[in-house]
């Protein structure tokens, strides 16, 4: 049971992030590098940010660790001066890292970090971090949908 419920969800967690990736596939750095929108972010800021979220909740949260960042954090939120190729590599990099901490640790399991409130109930164990991940990376798969449509007109783009 518990291996079909992890299976389950980490089906749902991978086709979110397969979302985020085909959304913004064949944009070029102009295009993921321009705020679209009011607030400033850019498309490949949120990438950049998806890929933090990945290594907070799974490496911080869960496990208590995390290899330090190869750069400073001194940027403004969901802005990024790194290039494409990087901000892409880290964010699958992270991913990929969640995908091994995911299926070595029980559902059940309790994080050994604690996540400020109100999401700290929310997390309580392994379940609830993945599926805060699955919230989160829709929601911002969403906001990527929309910005995509402004920046060419393209929509209903990923695996869903």
């Amino acid at each position: 049971m518990a291996d079909d419920e992890k299976n389950t969800l980490l089906t749902f967690l991978r086709a979110q992030r397969g979302s985020v990736l085909a959304i913004l596939d064949g944009l070029g750095e102009d295009a993921l590098t321009t705020p679209v929108l009011p607030t400033g972010w850019t498309p490949l800021g949120m990438v950049e940010h998806l890929g933090y979220a990945e290594r907070h909740w799974f490496q911080e949260i869960v496990t208590g660790t995390a290899d330090p960042l190869a750069w400073p954090d001194d940027h403004r939120p969901l802005e990024t001066p790194r290039s494409p190729d990087v901000v892409f590599a880290f964010y699958r990099e992270q991913c990929r890292r969640s995908d091994e901490i995911f299926a070595a640790t029980p559902l059940s399991a309790v994080p050994k970090r604690r996540h400020p409130t109100p999401l700290a109930d929310e997390t309580a164990d392994l379940r609830g971090v993945v599926l805060h991940m699955i919230e989160e990376t829709a929601r911002h798969a969403g906001h990527l949908d929309v910005v995509r449509e402004l920046i060419d007109g393209r929509t209903g783009l990923g695996p869903r």
